[in-house]
């Protein structure tokens, strides 16, 4: 289940596109754990909001493309709640070389990697969380049963 907050400009087709291939990806991801789907809140928000979020939680003074905060993990963790994603429309949008849908997509299914405990430390950590990202989005581009990714 995909919770979609906006608060920034986004315009309603594509917040309703994404929406549901990011819903597609994180019932996908559930799949593959063998549960029917994950709890997961996606926020489309501007500059000044990551840049606060990347200062308070990561220490770092600016703003940033994608923020993951995992909630799957701690002594009140629920396994089906995922946590949370947070992107910057206006960096996706500096960014964006095939257009901004295709970038929105790009960084959710980044963050959901994280969320499912992927990261990209190394090469080998980012060529198996490429490999992920890449299976999530074929599976949230599709149409028909959702298939485990």
């Amino acid at each position: 289940m995909i919770d979609l907050i906006v608060d920034a400009d986004v315009p309603a087709a594509l917040r309703r596109k994404l929406r549901t291939e990011v819903g597609r990806m994180v019932r996908a991801a559930a799949r593959a754990a063998e549960r029917e789907d994950f709890e997961v809140s996606l926020t489309l928000t501007v500059d000044a909001a990551i840049h606060a979020l990347n200062r308070a939680y990561r220490r770092k003074d600016k703003p940033t493309d994608v923020l993951a905060f995992a909630q799957r993990e701690g002594p009140h963790a629920h396994p089906g709640l995922l946590g949370d994603i947070v992107i910057s429309v206006d960096t996706a949008r500096r960014q964006a070389r095939r257009g901004l849908y295709a970038e929105l997509a790009h960084l959710a299914a980044h963050g959901l990697c994280h969320l499912l405990g992927y990261d990209h430390r190394d090469d080998a950590e980012e060529r198996t969380m490429n490999a992920r990202m890449a299976a999530l989005r074929r599976e949230g581009g599709r149409r028909g049963r959702i298939r485990a990714a």
